[in-house]
């Protein structure tokens, strides 16, 4: 493995947990193996990984590119990451509003209905974890 690969390996596992990150490559390779090779290595071993701007800042610019450009699949993975990079729901909120503005009141609902399936499912394993 390149070097890449695995400082976007380990990044991604910072950002979705240890114990999710298999969940996350399985789905990225699930078709095409080599796609998921190229996301870790580039976009978490490549980008993630750079300087400048702290891990919240990138969450938060990452969910308004998503937004606007209607990707709900990454859109739900970074609201994830988000949470766990130090965004708080009023800041993901605050975004969303911007997308509002300049991407239109439809494509941040749709943001919205998708940060309401990331909080409910984290309430739901939040749960499951204290029945546990």
């Amino acid at each position: 493995m390149s070097n890449d690969y695995e400082k976007g390996y380990a990044q991604f596992a910072r950002m979705v947990g240890e114990e999710n990150i298999g969940k996350l490559t399985a789905r990225l390779s699930a078709v095409c193996p080599d796609f998921e090779t190229e996301v870790v290595s580039v976009v978490g071993g490549r980008i993630w990984t750079r300087g400048g701007i702290d891990l919240k800042t990138r969450s938060l610019c990452s969910i308004c590119v998503l937004a606007a450009l209607g990707r709900n699949n990454a859109l739900k993975l970074n609201l994830q990451m988000a949470l766990r990079n130090g965004a708080s729901i009023e800041e993901i909120c605050e975004a969303i509003f911007q997308v509002a503005v300049y991407a239109g009141f439809a494509a941040a609902w749709d943001a919205l209905e998708q940060l309401r399936e990331v909080l409910e499912d984290d309430r739901k394993d939040d749960a499951a974890d204290r029945a546990d």
